[in-house]
């Protein structure tokens, strides 16, 4: 098994990586394959105590969650920030993301946006978003805990809220409260904008997580056709001091695709 290098901060994410294994068995092998920290976007199915424990026990740190979202194939499946009328499922949403956040010292709440729904005009709900985005920044002052905001690609998540990363980081800024950040994350970006390098320098200044995976088949870095080297030259030229979470489906085996770190990432450095 080869180990995550310890120039950058990995973060496992535990729905894509080590699914060979328990969902209970992942953070020991996270850990195991080097990794300091983990993430994954719904942590509502275990109770906060089993999972605090399962962190401790390996030694690992929780760097990021999502805010609740929908079943699969309804409405809200990608979100409730964006959906007129649902403004008090949305509120409670967060609240429960904050309490998870807070009990398992995560630093990172994802606020899921969600997709415009049907007969509902996109200005309209673009500001339901930025509106709900606002309340939730306010109920995150004062608990140590950044709102992160991510723009989805539109192959992947027909209809999503977000259309760029810049408008993302417009969001952003309009709030105005620097409890908010964007996630970006370089997949979406590369199908729906590309110029990676480009746009992650445009935007680096409002960027407080990143997650990788390659395109097409969103596997691990050198799978595809992104050249991963020059753009993790750029982050680390940017001075980014957070984590890079790995958000891919392993080719192969979780720890034999981790090669990548040592050649990519390694030599990147």
């Amino acid at each position: 098994m080869t180990p995550a290098t310890t120039t950058w901060r990995w973060a496992a994410n535990l729905k894509w990586l080590f699914t060979e294994l328990d969902f209970e068995a992942r953070f020991d092998a996270a850990a195991a394959a080097g990794f300091a920290g983990v993430e994954f976007p719904s942590p509502y199915g275990w109770a906060v105590g089993l999972l605090r424990g399962r962190l401790r026990d390996a030694g690992l740190t929780q760097v990021l969650i999502n805010t609740p979202t929908g079943e699969p194939g309804t409405p809200t499946r990608s979100g409730l920030a964006c959906i007129p009328g649902l403004e008090g499922e949305f509120r409670t949403g967060v609240e429960r993301g904050l309490e998870y956040a807070t009990e398992l010292g995560c630093g990172l709440l994802h606020v899921v946006g969600g997709i415009v729904p049907d007969g509902v005009s996109r200005d309209r709900a673009f500001a339901r978003y930025v509106t709900n985005i606002g309340w939730a920044a306010e109920r995150a002052r004062g608990t140590g805990i950044r709102i992160v905001l991510e723009a989805q690609n539109k192959r992947d998540c027909p209809g999503f809220v977000l259309e760029s990363q810049e408008q993302a980081a417009a969001v952003a800024e309009a709030v105005g409260d620097e409890h908010v950040g964007l996630l970006l994350d370089f997949y979406h970006l590369q199908i729906d904008e590309g110029d990676l390098i480009g746009t992650y320098r445009r935007v680096q200044d409002r960027v407080r997580h990143l997650q990788l995976a390659d395109v097409p088949g969103r596997h691990e870095p050198g799978t595809g056709e992104i050249g991963w080297r020059a753009v993790l030259r750029a982050v680390a030229d940017s001075g980014y001091q957070g984590w890079i979470g790995c958000e891919y489906a392993p080719a192969g085996g979780t720890a034999a695709g981790l090669d990548w770190m040592r050649h990519i990432g390694e030599a990147a450095a």
